[in-house]
């Protein structure tokens, strides 16, 4: 792995710079960088309502968080992977519900959903996500460019929220608004995509429930989603779903493994290859499987200089998804050992034919390790109403 690294004078003027150009709250504890996202209920509360209102519409208009063509090129080979230490493995929890039972076709991991935000630039965007384990069950592994708006020079995506196993505007076990985001710093400071990943803490997730009429003051001071039409006032009536992990599971996390190994990888593709061709409508999540590249993949626009790859045909909107290591096709739970991070075409059609993923090391389990202890609160309370 490169790092970057500036003179000390250089060093303190741009991270001057960055500072003053970026929204938020951030932190950085060496090399881990730590936001917030909804800062408290009533952030969470504002974003929850945002993509809630009107039976989920602005989830149903977002459209994936396209690359730029030019960026679709072939990455070249490296050297091989260094780990930087011994290997390790964090297990995986299921959702304490029976197994399905196991069957050739390949089961789709329940802990898979789409990320949601809004970008820089204001428009409705998505990647790919996963729960993964985590101490108080409320954990999302996604891509760093699925967090952090460089394009925008902001430190976070606004209104960020996970929705696991979403399909055409449904969420069937929540939506989960982002409370803290956690990245290393050499990502959010320099984009530096060999570090792109990004681990999320999430709400209690919430559910909408039932639609009840109220008179005009019971509308007023409703704190959660609302509607008035034809003379008439309805309160969109919430309930808790609860943590994530308990009711998806949270996949486990592996790093400092050796290269070469099968995975499978999944995310929700939508976005055209290069050569305009859509095979994908971005409505239920894919899956590719196979052997790692044993060597480490370069890409100097995205200053790569040790991701991994594999192949796989898939567009925009995979960002984000999860590469699994021994994934158990009945328990539906592996290791998170990648997150898929760019797309690359390697024998020059204009279609994308690979994707990469940072490899994870000791680096990156530290940045998991930070993430996974944090605690998150409910937004929802005993009467529906979204907390304050």
């Amino acid at each position: 792995m490169q790092r970057i690294l500036l003179p000390a004078g250089v060093a303190v003027v741009a991270t001057g710079l960055l500072t003053a150009g970026l929204s938020g709250t951030s932190r950085a504890f060496g090399d881990i960088s730590q936001d917030s996202m909804a800062r408290d209920t009533a952030d969470a509360v504002s974003v929850a309502s945002f993509w809630l209102a009107s039976n989920g519409a602005a989830l149903r208009s977002a459209t994936p968080y396209t690359w730029n063509a030019g960026q679709i090129r072939k990455v070249v080979s490296k050297g091989g992977h260094d780990p930087d230490g011994k290997p390790g493995t964090t297990a995986p929890i299921s959702d304490s519900r029976p197994a399905a039972i196991a069957a050739q076709n390949v089961n789709l991991p329940k802990t898979v959903g789409k990320v949601f935000f809004v970008d820089g630039s204001g428009r409705f965007r998505w990647c790919s996500g996963t729960s993964i384990q985590s101490n108080y069950r409320n954990l999302v592994s996604t891509a760093g460019h699925c967090v952090y708006d460089t394009a925008a020079d902001r430190a976070v995506m606004d209104k960020w929220v996970f929705v696991p196993g979403y399909y055409q505007g449904r969420a069937p076990w929540g939506i989960y608004v982002g409370e803290q985001a956690f990245t290393h710093y050499d990502f959010e400071a320099y984009e530096d995509h060999d570090r792109d990943y990004a681990f999320v803490t999430v709400y209690n997730g919430i559910h909408l429930n039932a639609a009840k009429q109220v008179n005009r003051r019971d509308y007023q001071g409703f704190t959660g989603p609302k509607r008035a039409w034809g003379g008439r006032y309805y309160l969109l009536l919430s309930k808790d779903a609860g943590r994530l992990g308990d009711n998806v599971g949270g996949q486990g996390f592996a790093w400092n493994q050796p290269a070469g190994r099968t995975v499978r990888a999944f995310g929700y593709p939508a976005a055209r290859h290069p050569d305009g061709d859509r095979p994908y409508g971005g409505v239920t999540p894919k899956q590719c499987h196979g052997r790692t590249t044993a060597k480490a993949l370069g890409a100097s626009w995205l200053k790569i200089e040790d991701h991994l790859g594999l192949k796989c045909a898939v567009t925009p909107g995979f960002d984000g998804g999860p590469w699994l290591l021994n994934y158990d096709n009945s328990k539906r739970l592996g290791y998170v050992n990648g997150t898929t991070s760019t797309f690359a075409d390697q024998d020059g059609n204009d279609r994308v034919d690979y994707i990469t993923s940072p490899y994870f090391d000791g680096e990156t389990e530290a940045v998991y390790d930070a993430a996974k202890n944090v605690w998150t609160d409910k937004i929802v309370g005993p009467d529906g109403e979204l907390y304050r």
